[in-house]
């Protein structure tokens, strides 16, 4: 794809429109009843839409430049892979061709069943020994064979780009630069420095980003949503984020995840050394994220307290907190 059409695929998905959607949906053969939703979601854009006598479906369409149709094929792959393993992952509805990636014009876009639910409690063992269940589950489709056209979790691309991309764009204020500078350099160094300790780890293919907004709790447990990031790396970059609170409560929620998470899968105890290293690349590449996508004009209005100088002020503060939990023993699983 040339420069000039990708700038034409990213206004076309800037000004996606009611129109542009149904008609995008209806060229599937799916005739739609005229009811929309917007679903919350900035990455890519996704929408709940009425389908004549049937239930409605969610339809997500792509940013531009974002995932080749290669890397998104492979993800759809994966979780329909899952699903039928009957694990609980929401996978991408296939047409008569077996075609799970539909375009229209300048869009790219799939389809998914509709499903209802609520966060998990992530303070509820009963809930995080499940959660750990089905984890395993995954990681067990997920170290069958990698990935090949999606990235690896890494300290570079997440990490080192990040920074540096923030200080090319010069979005940090003029007189916090060098000391976020300095900071990036010195936090970038100490996480290499915990990968090495942590020595060789399987790494296997992830969700990616699971967090209680990509899990759906019903009756019957949690459905698993959006593998929109779904990458290699290591298992525990699938299991910190359910972990909250004071150092305490955060080893307690680890004991439970695990005591389910271990009924279908051993982990290896020394990925503990990476999750305070995995929060803190989180934390950088999502601060450039946010920069990244600061000309969609989503952006400023979802998220108008970015770019202020306070900001900034509470990221670095934020980065020097995570320093000192750098600092600390890792987390214990007894």
């Amino acid at each position: 794809m040339t420069l000039e059409e990708n700038q034409d695929e990213e206004q076309a998905f800037r000004h996606l429109g009611p129109d542009q959607i149904l008609n995008a949906v209806e060229a599937t053969g799916l005739p739609c009843d005229g009811r929309m939703l917007a679903l919350n979601s900035y990455e890519n854009r996704v929408y709940q839409v009425g389908i004549e006598e049937s239930t409605p479906l969610i339809v997500k369409f792509y940013r531009p430049g974002r995932w080749t149709d290669a890397s998104i094929l492979e993800e759809h792959a994966f979780a329909l892979e899952l699903a039928a393993q009957e694990i609980p992952v929401v996978a991408p509805l296939a047409d008569d061709e077996g075609r799970t990636l539909h375009r229209q014009g300048p869009y790219r876009f799939s389809l998914f069943p509709r499903r209802g639910g609520r966060p998990p409690q992530l303070d509820n063992p009963e809930h995080l020994e499940q959660l750990g269940r089905c984890m395993a589950r995954i990681h067990l489709v997920g170290e069958s064979r990698p990935f090949q056209a999606r990235p690896t979790l890494g300290v570079e691309g997440l990490g080192v780009d990040s920074y540096q991309f923030l200080l090319e764009k010069d979005f940090i204020p003029a007189g916090l630069v060098q000391s976020y500078r300095t900071l990036a350099v010195e936090l970038i160094e100490r996480i290499r420095d915990a990968f090495r300790r942590a020595g060789e780890i399987a790494y296997l293919r992830l969700h990616g980003d699971a967090h209680g907004g990509n899990i759906l709790w019903t009756e019957t447990g949690p459905h698993f949503v959006d593998l929109d990031d779904a990458r290699m790396g290591p298992a525990v970059q699938d299991l910190w984020m359910f972990l909250s609170g004071d150092r305490g409560e955060r080893n307690q929620a680890l004991c439970d995840l695990l005591e389910g998470y271990s009924q279908f899968r051993d982990f290896e105890p020394r990925e503990l050394q990476l999750i305070e290293p995995l929060r803190t690349l989180r934390m950088m590449h999502y601060a450039a994220w946010l920069a990244r996508r600061w000309g969609d004009p989503a952006f400023p209005r979802a998220f108008p307290w970015f770019n202020e100088p306070r900001y900034w002020d509470d990221h670095i503060l934020s980065l020097r907190e995570q320093a000192a939990l750098l600092d600390e023993p890792a987390l214990v699983w007894d």
